[in-house]
């Protein structure tokens, strides 16, 4: 069923109506007048209900009694809740995000405000939720494929495989130009990481290291789920509004590989987290989520972000034709598509022939 209606809990008729009034004639309004009525709204439209509105001060059951009723219930994860008040306690609106509400609205209402913090409720609990759907299902296809794991040795390998390969295919899938791009990028990885560990044994990195690495760097762009299709698909350039949107992938992807992927074995948990934040961070600091600097960045992040960039530059997007090899290699080595390490450049030349080939390989069906 749609989530389609708003629950408000509000004791004060002028105030409830002026708050129904800001939602109509797009969502269906339900009001309660005192904190029990409306807990017998929540549980008997729970499914359609896509955010309450809780004021703090209400009769019969206040704002905090209900919060804690519904923590007991467990139902405050499964709903976004609004605070409705007017004071301006720190002790209290403190004790509302410890219950789980996300964020507040103050008195005298500002309809422009309210609206905004009411749609960013609602659009990301509906992106936890859609993900959750498709954790789950992963998640269902996964147990099944662990059935037969189990008659391996290396089951724990492979089940954490699996559910990279589950989750990266989905990104893979939405963005249609790109649909060798995870794979291309692993098998980068693995061929830049080797040429990395044999000329720079300062990095410490290991056969076994390097494998997880090449693993994690599949959900690399896992946090795309989170773009909505007009942005993530556009043919054209993006304005700067959208492309604050896209870059948000880095710290949504690290998100929710921290908190709704189970990967069973914390070094490559780790690398997954990192490499999803920081792929796009630059070696002379220009890069995002944090602007981190030369070394500050992983040599796991720089090893992808480098394969990350050739393989954009040799593919064919929505938004540009595929270079060829050649000028791909040229416009890295000469800085045309951001600052890297002298070193990551140097291993990069080492294979440059090697990621020709592993380019006819795994290039995309036209």
């Amino acid at each position: 069923m749609e989530r389609d209606t708003i629950l408000i809990f509000e004791d004060n008729e002028i105030e409830r109506g002026i708050l129904a009034d800001l939602f109509q004639p797009e969502y269906k309004i339900l009001e309660a007048e005192n904190g029990k009525e409306g807990i017998a709204l929540l549980t008997s439209h729970f499914s359609s209900i896509a955010v309450v509105l809780l004021d703090y001060m209400l009769p019969v059951m206040d704002g905090f009694e209900v919060l804690q009723y519904l923590k007991e219930k467990k139902t405050l994860t499964k709903i976004p809740f609004i605070m409705i008040t007017g004071h301006d306690s720190h002790e209290t609106e403190i004790k509302g995000y410890e219950y789980g509400i996300v964020s507040y609205i103050r008195k005298p209402y500002q309809p422009a405000v309210i609206k905004q913090v009411v749609s960013n409720a609602v659009g990301w609990f509906q992106y936890k939720l859609k993900l959750e759907v498709v954790v789950k299902k992963q998640n269902e296809s996964l147990k099944k494929q662990n059935e037969l794991l189990k008659q391996h040795t290396q089951k724990l390998n492979q089940l954490n495989e699996a559910l990279i390969d589950s989750l990266s295919n989905i990104v893979e899938f939405r963005n249609l130009g790109t649909k060798q791009h995870i794979k291309r990028v692993r098998e980068f990885v693995l061929c830049l990481g080797n040429s990395v560990m044999k000329h720079y044994p300062e990095y410490n990195l290991t056969q076994k290291q390097l494998e997880k690495i090449g693993w994690a760097s599949s959900l690399h762009d896992i946090g795309k789920i989170a773009i909505p299709d007009n942005i993530i698909l556009k043919a054209g350039k993006l304005t700067k509004d959208e492309f604050e949107i896209v870059k948000s992938h880095t710290t949504k992807g690290e998100e929710m590989i921290a908190q709704s992927i189970k990967l069973n074995d914390e070094e490559l948990f780790d690398y997954a987290c990192d490499i999803a934040r920081h792929h796009h961070e630059k070696y002379d600091g220009k890069g995002y989520p944090d602007g981190l600097k030369g070394d500050e960045i992983s040599i796991a992040a720089q090893i992808v972000s480098l394969v990350d960039i050739y393989d954009a530059l040799v593919t064919k997007r929505v938004y540009k034709m595929a270079y060829e090899p050649e000028k791909a290699y040229q416009m890295i080595i000469n800085g045309n598509s951001g600052a890297f390490s002298p070193k990551l450049l140097k291993a990069f030349t080492e294979v440059k022939a090697e990621f020709e080939k592993l380019l006819v390989m795994y290039r995309d069906e036209e």
